[in-house]
């Protein structure tokens, strides 16, 4: 099959597109997928230039989300047959093989039917943010009805699926944006206070809360933004983060003070650790996404697609940054 090899870490151009030899089926409860699209996540660029988590395992096929069709099942697979529509968020962190290919093998506790109303490029585009979002909202966060959140980057791809699972919530939702095309896309999404980068975001959010704060911050940006939202939060609140703090932009003085609740959200730890209830229960959130997207509840932006073949140019885009949504490579 076609593949689009990491041969060492590094710049874009380290990704090669080779011919690979077709995974097969190991396992009894695995599916052989032939993946119509993948998408790219911030996570491929940075095991891109960094290395895998399992370096000693080369080359890497990177590439954790994925969409496409059944085409050969284990004889104990239940759930599934082939030609089904799936999608999935799975390997490509450098244990296995990932989805920028044309094959891939999957164990079926590991994927979900792929929503009907979706394209297989957008259903591509949505595992990893979706299961990002939903943790850190709804696990990590605790959210519940009524409740006011602050959400870092709205515009972006974990950003915008969390302003739209906040509002299913039924909470009311500030969200950063950087542009007034932003703004109008956010608001789109049913943001209720879209604050530009370039103001005192804690100040705005004090204002909109009448000086107590929100209830759950969301940082998708990290570095000093984690440690600026702080004074954001209510006294007793929640403040959630995807990215791991850097203790040299700050400290938690303040957070202590405020008794304030800190969640690390990491969607790949299941993948890592090898937890597999843990792999089982977030593919439970993609079969709720699936519902909740064929109810016209939920949403996914794709800004760009790339063929496979154009797996540089993907990363060069997502790695330029301020983008509106989800890249996808289609296969």
């Amino acid at each position: 099959m076609k593949a689009v090899v990491m041969t060492s870490p590094g710049a874009p151009e380290v990704l090669q597109v080779q011919q690979v030899t077709d995974p097969v089926i190991e396992n009894d409860r695995e599916i052989l997928v032939r993946l119509k699209a993948a998408g790219v996540n911030p996570i491929d660029t940075k095991l891109r230039t960094r290395g895998t988590f399992f370096p000693d395992q080369k080359p890497a096929i990177l590439g954790c989300d994925g969409a496409g069709i059944v085409a050969e099942v284990g004889k104990n697979v239940e759930n599934f047959q082939v030609g089904d529509e799936v999608y999935f968020c799975h390997s490509g962190i450098g244990a296995t093989p990932g989805n920028y290919a044309e094959l891939t093998v999957v164990d079926e506790r590991f994927m979900a039917k792929k929503p009907t109303s979706l394209t297989f490029v957008e259903a591509a585009a949505a595992p990893l943010v979706l299961i990002t979002a939903w943790e850190s909202l709804y696990d990590r966060g605790k959210l519940e009805a009524g409740r006011k959140v602050l959400i870092h980057g709205g515009a972006g791809g974990v950003g915008h699926v969390a302003i739209q699972l906040a509002k299913l919530q039924g909470t009311e939702v500030a969200t950063t944006i950087s542009s007034e095309e932003k703004a109008d896309f956010v608001k789109s999404l049913g943001a209720d206070l879209a604050i530009f980068k370039n103001t005192d975001f804690v100040q705005a959010v004090l204002d909109w809360t009448n000086g107590e704060g929100v209830d759950l911050a969301f940082d998708t940006v990290g570095g000093k933004v984690f440690y600026d939202t702080i004074p954001a939060v209510k006294v007793y609140g929640d403040i959630v983060t995807i990215l791991e703090p850097d203790t040299n932009l700050g400290n938690l003085k303040i957070a202590r003070q405020r008794n304030l609740r800190i969640g690390l959200e990491l969607m790949l730890t299941p993948m890592m650790k090898g937890l597999m209830e843990a792999q089982v229960d977030q593919a439970n959130i993609l079969q709720q996404c699936e519902r909740l997207f064929d109810q016209g509840k939920l949403n996914i932006h794709v800004n760009k697609t790339f063929a496979l073949d154009d797996a540089i140019e993907a990363h060069r885009m997502l790695e330029a940054g301020s983008m509106v949504g989800k890249i996808v490579l289609t296969i």
